[in-house]
Order: C-alpha cells, then sequence, then structure tokens
C-alpha cells in the first residue's frame, strides 16, 4: 500500500484478523480494495460485523445467511465482490 493509513483504518486492519483463515483472506482482499474508500456508514457497519463471531460473519460474507441489520448489506456486498 503506498499510501499511509489513519489510526483508524489501522485499527480496522487489525481488528480484522481472525480466527479462521478462511476469513482472514477474505477480508484481507476486501481491505486492500476499499480500506480507504469507505464511507462513514460502511465504516459503522464494517465495525459491527467485526463485533460478530468468526462463523457468523463468515455466514453473512459467504451469503449463506442474511443480515438482520439492512444497514450492514452494502459493506456485505463490498465484501462478496472483493
Amino acid at each position: 500500500m503506498t499510501t499511509s493509513m489513519t489510526r483508524e483504518q489501522e485499527r480496522l486492519r487489525w481488528r480484522s484478523r481472525r480466527g479462521l483463515l478462511e476469513m482472514d483472506l477474505i477480508l484481507q482482499r476486501f481491505l486492500d480494495q476499499h480500506l480507504t474508500t469507505l464511507t462513514a456508514a460502511e465504516v459503522r457497519a464494517y465495525d459491527a460485523l467485526l463485533q460478530l463471531p468468526d462463523n457468523d460473519f463468515l455466514d453473512l460474507a459467504m451469503g449463506r445467511k442474511g443480515p438482520d441489520d439492512a444497514a450492514l448489506v452494502p459493506v456485505l456486498e463490498k465484501i462478496r465482490q472483493s
């Protein structure tokens, strides 16, 4: 990455480290493509997703289940497209 990250971006990248290798790979691709362009609403939604247990987050990221909160949909779509 050629630009320096803000503290918030560094925090999100650190919190994105997960216990499941598959989640680590998915989130790494997502962050590499979108971290610097996330809106404030997307950052809040992503932060909410990071609160979930790995398996629940993986189910949402893989589209195996839908989110209870519609505000999560835009960031989940970006994750799935990454």
